[in-house]
């Protein structure tokens, strides 16, 4: 199908614009419409893999129809197997979150079933964008609505956390557009050509000075997004402050936009800064992965035990990403479909227990396996999952990553590897608290189990966890040759930057 991308970009939006019509009080169906199109754009997302075709490293399915022409503005969809499981992950998280809200979201259901509808096509668009201008107004679009979902839904100190996260994110953004101007300027100044076509771009030839500052100015948007340490103080706040739904959004997609915006602009934009700052954002990365375990085991409250845990398990994608071989890359890109799956069903599953019992704090509970034996069951899943146990999802990316960056940072990997203990220690220390020891709270002998719902919600997740931890073949085979043609670029760029030195020593 030739324009499947845009099916799948704008399948959202046409039920939130559908959605507008419906009466305030049509709750159920409401929500069964903001199910269904989700599930609708998931399904026409399994086109996408469809028409992937293994073996070929640059954008693929194509869609290309003149927005701006008279600026060379397109609209320009298209896929690699650096984007493609992350669209995946995306239209399969916003069923997840829609089904395990079903009976827990009752004030104002139609604005935030219409908020996530237009965040899961801002993020799908972020992901699928050719075009730099495009990506970068579905990388400010996912802003609002998320905005929205915290301070509308969230915790008691919501309109902080909103805001907090909102400044933060924004002030990146608005260097980054600064950059993007800079670049298509210094194109059209070089060839005459005025075009913000990314594939084209990556053919700019930058000294080493001017690459530096737009390495910053890109970096730091993406850096902020990730987060990296020491731009992650946004993260916990929105995260607790946050309702389950957008936890799982924000941990499971939103936080993977720095990521990949690290893959498809800074590296191949910026190569000769990327290989003079890489041990920069190495180091900040180890040093996210040591420092966010370490606080994650001290916290009293369970889901900011799971939000700290996203800046260390986030640090090992930024320390794969900038280790700058295939392996490590491939391994980087896993785990953040990884982190999605895993970290989406922690947050999910706190959620739940929150929903029966009103709080998250460690010390409230205590034995609640007895009483709740399939939530348990479920959750200790998800927990060993995210430690990275051998036959699960996260083993598999984190020792691709350590590999590959053993490779050329030594050191650094050593000591990260140092956070897949630390892991498992805060996070089976939560599961003997919550789950095993004796009762003492007599609120915890009549919790209800989980519900059909949220079992519906938990299932595809638990298949995935077991299916790239058995079998990760069926995800690496088809980024391989993307990330090839990734580490062949950044390695042209850095050759055609020698010989621009060359050229004027002469």
């Amino acid at each position: 199908m030739n324009n499947v991308l845009s099916i799948t970009l704008w399948l959202p939006i046409a039920a939130a614009v559908l959605l507008l019509f419906f009466p305030k009080t049509a709750t159920s169906a409401i929500k069964g419409v903001g199910l269904l199109a989700s599930l609708a754009t998931f399904v026409a997302s399994l086109g996408i893999v469809n028409g992937f075709r293994e073996g070929v490293g640059g954008l693929q399915l194509l869609e290309v129809q003149p927005w701006i022409p008279q600026w060379g503005i397109n609209y320009a969809l298209g896929v690699d197997g650096i984007s493609l499981w992350l669209v995946m992950l995306t239209t399969l998280l916003t069923p997840v979150v829609f089904l395990s809200s079903w009976n827990t979201i009752h004030k104002h259901p139609k604005e935030y079933v219409i908020a996530f509808l237009v965040m899961e096509a801002a993020m799908i668009g972020v992901f699928v964008s050719a075009d730099l201008l495009l990506f970068y107004v579905f990388f400010e679009l996912t802003l609002l609505p998320m905005y929205l979902v915290i301070g509308v839904w969230g915790g008691a100190n919501r309109i902080y956390a909103a805001i907090k996260f909102f400044l933060f994110t924004i002030a990146g953004s608005l260097l980054m557009l600064l950059g993007i101007i800079y670049l298509v300027f210094r194109h059209y100044h070089d060839t005459g050509v005025s075009t913000f076509a990314i594939q084209q771009l990556y053919g700019l030839h930058l000294p080493l000075n001017i690459q530096a500052v737009l390495f910053g100015a890109f970096a730091l948007a993406f850096a902020i997004k990730v987060p990296l340490f020491p731009l992650h103080t946004w993260l916990p706040d929105a995260h607790v402050e946050a309702p389950t739904g957008g936890s799982i959004i924000l941990a499971g997609v939103m936080l993977k936009m720095g990521t990949y915006g690290f893959l498809r602009f800074v590296l191949p934009f910026f190569p000769d800064a990327t290989k003079k700052y890489a041990p920069l954002l190495i180091a900040l990365s180890v040093i996210g992965i040591v420092y966010g375990a370490l606080v994650a085991w001290v916290q009293p409250d369970m889901k900011k035990l799971v939000a700290y845990s996203s800046v260390s398990h986030l640090g090992f994608c930024v320390l794969g990403i900038f280790a700058l071989n295939q392996t490590a890359i491939e391994g980087s890109i896993l785990q953040m479909v990884n982190h999605g799956i895993s970290t989406g069903a922690l947050f999910l599953l706190v959620g739940v227990v929150y929903e029966r019992r009103h709080t998250r704090m460690l010390a409230d509970y205590g034995g609640i396996a007895r009483t709740m034996p399939v939530f348990a069951t479920l959750f200790m899943i998800s927990m060993l999952s995210s430690v990275g146990l051998p036959g699960l999802n996260g083993f598999v990316g984190e020792f691709l990553i350590l590999t590959g960056s053993f490779r050329t940072q030594p050191r650094a990997a050593v000591i990260a590897a140092t956070g897949v203990i630390l892991a498992a220690i805060y996070l089976l220390w939560l599961v003997q608290k919550v789950f095993f020891g004796p009762i003492t709270n007599d609120e915890n002998r009549s919790i209800p189990d989980i519900a059909w719902n949220e079992v519906a919600a938990m299932v595809p997740l638990v298949i995935l966890m077991i299916w790239i931890g058995v079998y990760p073949n069926t995800f690496l085979r088809k980024m391989t040759p993307s990330v090839e043609q990734l580490l062949t670029t950044v390695e042209q760029g850095r050759e055609n930057g020698r010989a621009m030195l060359a050229e004027a020593g002469r």
